[in-house]
């Protein structure tokens, strides 16, 4: 590997490129050295707020970018990519409309800073800061170009610095065990930030730490030397175009700016490293090459740099003068429009199908959607039969429907969100399984950075529907890590809807609204409500929704409303009984879904009886009774009769034993001490 300006850069025969392909290559690298110049240039004048640059990177790049067909291939680009999305087809006004903040800007409409590439046409979906996250969705896009059958590849980069991350592993595990047509493209510039390579890879080498990987072609080139790079992309490409799975090229280049402009590198890097650095810039040497072999004279070549400092300038100067967004929009694209107005004229019809229990709807559901959508896929840890799910719910899909549709995933909760956002971006609609609410912790940057913000981040060109289904809560004797209520923390995050049935009729009719939706879903489905009888309902046929957003009166009352769900309506309309035997009428709102929330049934019940008890099984410290609260004593003010009053579990851990449960948890006995208390003012 060549380590200063005198390495000779040399095309093979075999994948020599014509001369107007190696120009259009040279002009791209000199434009996206430009861009960085001129962003610095605005920066400093107060017209731009932050740049990531990718100077010493370009001939890296440009090499993979040319490698592959534009609006065919889908691509996964990092911050430091613009001379990447250039040459697949962004153009310096896109560039400089996102480091300028324009609402015109294709790729995030001005909501994410400068380094977040994209464009819908160009299979390119919107980038986010977190590194490494990219790397999961790439392969869920990979493997849905598998079963498609469409020979589409996906390029997915990164610095070295995010290789650290679990998530690249589970990535790279995932789609070398399965031959998916990946390629890992890692630029090492030797620091991630501030911190060398020495620091965070075993051996300082990705190339070397994924050796072990069986089914993974491995790269390890001078990014500097445009032609090594090509010559190994034409390889991968080719490779995964065939079905022989991914490849991983680690290009090592040069870093000639610091991290970012707001970092210093010469805290942490000597004068003579940065010099060496700059001995092997890439552009020079593409100069030289060109030159020497008659691609263009000394004169030509100064002419075009000329030629391409001059379209920048002008780009800028275009991109300055769009408007910038309209105040107006900051709430739009959060949500897609599926779940967002509730029909007010709903009527619920009389089910008329045998009874069935909860996690029996739920199975019937999957599959009665499973055959109507094609393009529908599950996966989990043990979802396929034999096991079926550890608690039967995917019982017999995969012996129905294939193991191609329903399949078992790695034991990583990241990787079953992360791929299933890749295949939700291509058009598919995945159904994927986190085995407990305790366990979906792994994926929180997925869901939160990735899932929810999809849609938000990139003005509305992108959005990933899916459905997270996941087994919650306690009074199971689960302990600690097979108990937790996960909705509170759902609920602060914007753009994902949350569905939380407490019995089976409706917990078939939302499982089918949220597969049908175009919002992604966090779909909870109470463990100790799967086989109990009270949960049970005769079941509704297969055309039947019920919309999200559109809450239950599960027993009409004058004197006390209690707003609830999940578990806690059962135990609720058990005290309401006993009380109404002391002549108090209790009143009943079962949510059915925490987001949307209907805040016209809650208002309307606490304006009737003015008096309210919040009733959740979470931990009552932030649990999410405190949002329903806040909003009845916001709305409903002047009708209470009674301080809004809320009742949860314990703020402890979910113990094990019986007797420490049953301490802990909110149940029918707390639940009518609640109750008595305010019927008492």
């Amino acid at each position: 590997m060549a380590t200063n300006a005198t390495v000779v850069l040399k095309q093979s025969k075999k994948d020599a490129l014509s001369k107007e392909a190696l120009l259009r290559a040279y002009r791209t690298m000199l434009t996206a050295r430009r861009i960085d110049e001129k962003i610095l240039i605005l920066l400093k004048q107060g017209k731009a707020f932050f740049h990531i640059g990718g100077s010493g990177h370009e001939a890296a790049q440009v090499a993979a970018a040319a490698a592959l067909r534009p609006k065919h291939d889908w691509s996964f680009p990092y911050y430091r990519d613009m001379a990447f999305a250039l040459h697949m087809g962004m153009t310096p006004k896109d560039v400089l409309l996102i480091a300028l903040h324009r609402a015109e800007d294709p790729a995030t409409g001005g909501r994410q800073p400068q380094g977040h590439y994209g464009r819908a046409d160009l299979r390119m979906p919107t980038q986010s800061s977190p590194t490494g996250t990219q790397y999961l969705q790439a392969v869920g896009v990979a493997m849905a170009a598998k079963k498609e059958r469409s020979q589409e590849v996906v390029y997915v980069s990164s610095g070295e610095g995010a290789t650290s991350e679990g998530e690249f592993f589970e990535a790279v595990n995932w789609a070398a065990r399965e031959a998916y047509p990946v390629i890992f493209f890692i630029q090492d510039n030797k620091f991630a930030i501030s911190v060398p390579v020495t620091q965070q890879t075993a051996g300082a080498s990705i190339y070397e730490a994924t050796a072990g990987f069986k089914g993974l072609e491995r790269y390890d080139l001078d990014g500097s030397n445009f032609f090594d790079v090509h010559t190994a992309m034409v390889k991968a490409v080719e490779r995964a175009r065939k079905g022989g799975g991914p490849s991983l090229i680690r290009a090592n280049v040069v870093r000639l700016l610091p991290h970012s402009s707001s970092d210093d590198q010469f805290k942490y890097r000597s004068k003579e490293e940065i010099e060496r650095d700059k001995a092997r810039d890439p552009i020079p040497m593409m100069t030289h090459f060109l030159i020497e072999e008659g691609f263009i004279t000394d004169k030509e070549a100064n002419d075009l740099q000329a030629e391409v400092k001059r379209e920048v300038d002008e780009a800028a100067e275009w991109a300055e003068s769009r408007p910038l967004p309209e105040p107006s929009t900051v709430e739009q694209h959060v949500y897609g429009v599926s779940h967002a107005h509730p029909p007010k004229d709903f009527v619920e019809p009389q089910h008329t199908g045998p009874r069935v229990v909860l996690v029996d709807a739920i199975n019937h559901a999957l599959k009665e959607e499973m055959e109507r959508n094609p393009r529908m896929v599950i996966f989990g840890e043990d979802i396929a039969d034999g096991k079926g799910g550890v608690f039967t719910a995917t019982k017999g899909i995969s012996t129905k429907f294939g193991t191609e549709r329903a399949f078992n995933s790695p034991l990583a909760e990241a990787s079953i969100v992360g791929v299933a956002i890749g295949m939700a971006l291509k058009g598919w609609m995945p159904v994927p399984e986190i085995q407990f609410g305790d366990y979906i912790w792994p994926a929180f940057m997925q869901i939160r950075d990735e899932m929810a913000m999809f849609r938000y981040r990139s003005n509305g060109t992108w959005s990933c529907p899916m459905v997270i289904r996941v087994p919650v809560g306690g009074y199971i004797h689960g302990g600690h890590y097979h108990s937790q209520c996960i909705e509170a923390i759902m609920a602060h995050i914007p753009g994902i809807r949350l569905a939380f049935p407490s019995n089976a009729a409706d917990a078939k009719g939302l499982l089918k609204a949220a597969i049908r939706g175009d919002d992604p879903v966090i779909f909870m489905e109470h463990k100790g409500l799967y086989r109990q009888g009270y949960a049970a309902t005769p079941e509704p046929d297969a055309d039947y929704i019920l919309p999200f957003g559109i809450a239950a009166k599960r027993r009409e009352g004058n004197d006390i409303s209690v707003i609830t769900y999940g578990a806690l309506v059962q135990k609720s309309l058990e005290a309401a009984r006993k009380l109404e035997e002391k002549g108090i009428s209790i009143e009943v709102i079962d949510l059915r879904t925490i987001n949307p929330l209907d805040d016209d049934a809650i208002f309307a019940s606490v304006k009737k009886t003015g008096k309210v008890l919040v009733a959740h099984e979470d931990t009552i410290t932030a649990g999410f009774g405190a949002e329903i609260a806040a909003r009845i004593v916001q709305n409903c003010f002047e009708y209470l009769d009674a301080p809004v009053m809320r009742i949860g579990a314990l703020d402890t851990p979910v113990p094990y034993s019986p007797p420490l449960e049953d301490a802990m948890l909110p149940n029918e006995r707390k639940i009518l001490a609640a109750l008595e208390e305010l019927a008492s003012y």
